[in-house]
């Protein structure tokens, strides 16, 4: 039969108290209620025990259903609970204080006195509390015999007790000097046990008792002022002070008071933070800032005991926080490293906050440091990766530092104790990919994981087709990433196996990877080739690449081109919405005139457009694209109209001292020019050419200077390279460009103007407008100016045709740049004039002439 716990509680009210006083009136009522409550009490703790049973990490749970069992007082469950939550969660003061009095009250005996006293001894291991290492205190001299005895073996256990407390919260500005007394008290006690006829080891004694004063007094703590006092009073009752009630350091030692005058500055200045960390109205955020910012104020102090036990003082109050943890097991490792202090930190940082990845990997690196046993790193790892993190990085962080400790074991194995077999190493790797790879697939963390692991099967496993195995498998759930592919071909590189390195660019050249992966691994293999390769196996590497490339390019192409048609569509849409009205059949004029008459009228409108197009200073870009969306929806003749009423607005641009820069980067910006310049100075503008309907760079720009010297020391900087691109910098001539203007388009083409002599017309970068393409083409102008001669037969020696196939073309059609230096022209009826154009009809007539 369970034993019953009879506890302590709250006085009965009056009410209560007549009910038990007239108990013949209340016998049923009393035996219904208790009833009742044992039934609620019962079904409370079936609930609970079926919550933990589904969900053992519940806390509110344990706390509660430890509470129904002591009140219900079922010893037996309650020890069983406690233990399962001590298991899993550090236990707070309170609950280690209510379970060793439990125990206390329950028991008596040698046997039980070692139980609780490991109850204690767990206790003051969790967390900093003076209220338990009081109760911890009392209890050893209340119930260890010896100790109770006064013997030399109990003394001496008890001294030990007492400076272990002293030093875990002996500096304890608040709550220190409880220890500090019970100590004296102690010692006090002994006094007078001993024989006074034993004059040595009294005097002995006494020198003890004052001892304590003296290092009581040197620290600062809340009730220094009244130590100071009762050691003055213990002094005058050994005869040494005549008077106990002067002045605060009269009669003492200079050394103690010197001391106490320290002790007493240093405890002012600390008195505000005091306060301030034990404020009850404050929040617990707010509480959490006063103690990180009483740290930094002990850390600036320079004593690590001092700010240790601050931190111990702050992770009681607020066990959960892992950033508080974070900071402290930080501050340990740089001040103490190694110790056992630092470990057992880091094992209570894990069991509060055992979400946090980064603390179970400091703690892995702390037990290597300390020169943990592997069995000891082992349990920690294998507790660490049960836990459950917030991403799937922080267990790829544990896997590889447990790795990497292996790995540095292993590599000294002549130098520690224990060696160890690789095999841990490639089951650590197995368990890793198993557990990872569902999650981390085609990522970095995938590839650092395998790549790692094939490295150690052939440096340190000396097993070659292991390694492999390693990179075959990660391909077979990861084929697509490229960086697999060249981590895989590195690897045979390194080791010098040429052939297997070509084999696994035949495997991979054609399968397509993501952005311009297709392409980097053909670049990639032909480099590979120029530099371990014979000339057979590069030509043989150009035969299989050059239609790999080509196919790549055209479908980049076609996805270009969908881009830019959808970028179209999208801006006609626009355009037609914020057209006012739709035009009405027969309402245009134009429509009606003949297409010579048309075309000449649309004329004017398509320079004027062309006008709006040019691309202008870096202020106005923004204006010339919202121009060009409302400019494209509308008809040839409303723009004619609206230009003639406002003349649009033409920069002039006299390229005085301008510099034009061409083979620019497309993702070159303005920025990177100015800066590309920033050595030259004297920059007075950029113009960008962009295309007119995408927005995109056309790899083109003018840069205007202040002056020739500038613009010099610019066209000095041809041929360097920026964004990995060697621009072409030259000085842009506007005489040259109006000469050209003057002759045709035979001049070179400048300043942004590309001639497209297949369709006999010159356009300039910046313009992009199809309609006024169209009309200019229709009229045979170069560079949207008016021709000089009107007449066709005038034009027709100036034909031409330019590209490769020119060995066919007729007598009467003269190849690109031709003159015909025999001819000589005279003056007259034969100036203008030339050899008649032959029919087509002649033409094969031509051919066909045997």
């Amino acid at each position: 039969m369970d034993e019953k716990l009879v506890l302590s509680g709250p006085q009965p009210s009056d009410e209560i108290m007549d009910e038990l006083q007239n108990p013949k009136n209340h016998s049923e009522s009393d035996s219904d209620s208790d009833s009742d409550d044992e039934a609620r009490l019962t079904l409370q703790i079936e609930t609970l025990e079926t919550e933990l049973s589904n969900n053992s990490a519940n806390y509110d749970a344990h706390v509660q259903y430890i509470r129904a069992l002591r009140k219900n007082g079922e010893i037996e469950k309650l020890r069983k609970a406690r233990e399962a939550m001590s298991d899993l969660f550090p236990l707070t003061p309170a609950l280690w204080q209510e379970w060793a009095k439990d125990e206390a009250s329950l028991s008596s005996g040698p046997e039980s006195f070692t139980a609780i006293e490991k109850l204690y001894e767990r206790g003051v291991f969790d967390y900093l509390s003076v209220s338990l290492w009081c109760d911890y205190l009392n209890f050893v001299q209340e119930h260890e015999p010896s100790v109770r005895e006064c013997s030399p073996v109990g003394i001496s256990k008890a001294r030990d007790l007492f400076e272990r407390a002293l030093t875990a919260a002996g500096l304890h500005v608040a709550e220190g000097h409880k220890i500090w007394e019970a100590y004296r008290e102690f010692e006090q006690a002994i006094l007078y046990t001993i024989d006074a006829t034993d004059v040595e080891a009294k005097e002995k004694q006494i020198q003890r008792i004052r001892n304590i004063f003296h290092r009581q007094l040197s620290i600062p703590l809340s009730e220094l002022r009244s130590t100071l006092v009762s050691y003055k009073s213990w002094e005058a009752e050994q005869g040494v002070l005549p008077d106990a009630n002067s002045g605060d350091v009269d009669g003492i030692p200079v050394r103690i008071a010197s001391a106490y005058q320290k002790a007493l500055e240093m405890l002012n200045i600390r008195a505000p933070f005091e306060e301030r960390v034990s404020r009850v109205d404050a929040s617990d955020v707010e509480r959490l800032q006063e103690y990180m910012a009483y740290l930094k104020f002990e850390q600036s102090s320079g004593d690590p005991a001092r700010v240790q036990l601050l931190y111990e003082r702050a992770v009681t109050e607020f066990p959960i926080s892992n950033d508080l943890w974070l900071d402290y097991t930080r501050y340990l490792d740089s001040k103490l490293k190694a110790s056992s202090i630092v470990r057992d930190v880091y094992s209570r940082a894990t069991k509060n906050c055992p979400w946090v990845g980064e603390l179970w990997v400091r703690y892995l690196l702390s037990l290597e440091r300390g020169r943990a046993s592997e069995n000891e790193i082992s349990a920690v790892f294998e507790k660490s990766i049960v836990c459950t993190f917030s991403c799937f990085d922080e267990y790829l962080d544990i896997f590889l530092t447990r790795v990497d400790g292996l790995r540095r074991k292993i590599s000294q194995a002549g130098q520690v104790e224990d060696s160890l077999d690789y095999a841990i190493i490639r089951d650590t790797f197995q368990r890793a990919s198993d557990y990872l790879s569902p999650h981390l697939k085609d990522m970095d963390g995938l590839l650092r994981i395998h790549s790692y692991w094939a490295r150690l099967e052939y440096s340190l496993g000396k097993d070659l087709v292991a390694a492999r195995g390693v990179w075959e498998s990660l391909l077979k759930t990861s084929g697509s990433m490229l960086d697999a592919w060249k981590g895989y071909i590195a690897m045979e590189i390194e080791m010098g196996n040429i052939n297997e390195a070509r084999s696994l660019y035949r495997r991979c050249y054609s399968k397509r990877f993501p952005g311009t992966g297709s392409e980097d691994i053909c670049h990639s293999w032909l480099r590979f080739e120029r530099e371990f390769g014979t000339l057979e196996d590069f030509d043989r590497a150009v035969q299989k690449l050059t239609p790999r490339l080509e196919e790549l390019q055209l479908f980049r192409l076609q996805q270009e081109s969908k881009n830019v048609g959808l970028i179209t569509n999208q801006r006609e849409n626009i355009s037609k919405k914020n057209t006012p009205e739709k035009r009405k059949q027969g309402s245009n004029v134009a429509d009606e005139q003949p297409k010579a008459k048309r075309q000449k009228n649309a004329a004017p409108d398509v320079r004027k457009a062309k006008g709006e197009d040019k691309v202008r200073e870096n202020s106005l870009e923004t204006k010339r694209v919202e121009n060009a969306q409302v400019n494209d929806g509308k008809s040839s003749s409303a723009r004619g109209k609206e230009t003639k009423d406002f003349p649009p607005e033409k920069p002039k641009y006299k390229d005085q001292c301008t510099a034009f820069v061409s083979n620019l980067g497309f993702q070159a910006t303005y920025d990177d020019l100015r800066g590309f310049f920033d050595d030259v100075g004297g920059v007075v503008a950029i113009r960008i050419l962009k295309d007119k309907y995408s927005g995109k760079s056309r790899g083109l720009a003018y840069v205007d200077f202040v002056d020739d010297a500038h613009l010099e020391a610019a066209v000095a900087k041809n041929k360097r390279t920026l964004l990995g691109k060697r621009l072409s910098i030259a000085r842009s001539d506007p005489k040259q460009r109006k000469t050209r203007e003057s002759v045709g388009s035979h001049a070179p083409v400048e300043h942004g103007e590309m001639s497209d002599h297949a369709n006999g017309r010159t356009s300039t970068l910046g313009d992009s407008d199809p309609k006024a393409d169209s009309t200019d083409a229709s009229k045979g102008t170069t560079g949207g100016q008016e021709p000089k001669s009107t007449n066709p037969q005038n034009d027709r020696g100036n034909v031409q045709l330019k590209g490769k196939n020119t060995f066919a073309v007729p007598r009467t059609v003269r190849p690109l740049g031709w003159t015909d230096k025999n001819k000589q022209k005279t003056q007259g009826a034969e100036e203008g004039e030339d050899e008649k154009p032959k029919s087509n009809d002649e033409f094969r007539n031509m051919f066909l002439r045997k």
